[in-house]
């Protein structure tokens, strides 16, 4: 089984549209968001439109849950409605041939939506918080630092962003997760009409810094 994990959209039309038809051509068996779809861009109520006539399921992300900061205003009361119901955490439950697995997909943390779980964060920790979730894969995003960390029996995933990279490389990615005998881990990356995106936020009241943000991926 093939699983497409994603996260921090940004309302970035442009980006989520070509990590739709990339979506589209791969065909994974599942499809989950991580959260994280509005705040930064001009387009919250067309990717959540997009996300619920997809019937994708997902996580609140800390954007999600903000009432006010970069064009959260542009939010419509039914697209806020919705938002504020995403549950925290999704638990996947799986048999494989010698052993269960429990994935557990979160935002930031299984703790709190705003914990950043790094790839050099104390091991100690992170295996104490996957315990506590009954965690053997934690998929995480909210960094948008795409990493993929193993630890003994343990993994954690970062998703990194659809909309707006951190990582220095301005084209969207998201994971493609094979759950077989043996875990399958591949970073995508897809390029998308950047310009597009950028120039929306120049000709917006948000900061000019998020168009180079955007076109720099920092």
């Amino acid at each position: 089984m093939t699983i497409a994990l994603f996260s921090d959209v940004h309302a970035n039309l442009p980006a989520f549209e070509a990590f739709l038809a990339d979506i589209d051509r791969r065909k994974p068996d599942a499809i989950y968001c991580l959260g994280d779809l509005v705040g930064y861009n001009i387009w919250p109520n067309e990717i959540i439109a997009a996300i619920r006539a997809r019937g994708i399921a997902t996580l609140a992300g800390n954007h999600d849950l903000k009432t006010n900061g970069y064009a959260y205003e542009l939010i419509l009361p039914d697209n806020s409605l919705y938002l504020n119901t995403l549950p925290r955490h999704i638990r996947l439950e799986y048999q494989l041939v010698d052993k269960p697995l429990n994935i557990v997909l979160a935002h930031g943390s299984t703790r709190t939506i705003n914990e950043y779980i790094l790839e050099d964060m104390d091991e100690s920790y992170v295996l104490d918080l996957m315990n506590e979730a009954k965690a053997d894969i934690l998929c995480v995003g909210h960094s948008h630092l795409p990493y993929h960390r193993v630890m003994g029996d343990k993994q954690v995933i970062n998703t990194g962003s659809v909309g707006k990279p951190k990582d220095s490389d301005p084209r969207g990615g998201y994971v493609l997760l094979t759950v077989e005998d043996d875990i399958k881990v591949e970073f995508i990356r897809f390029a998308y009409d950047i310009e597009k995106a950028a120039n929306a936020i120049l000709q917006s009241p948000l900061p000019d810094e998020l168009a180079d943000r955007l076109r720099k991926a920092y």
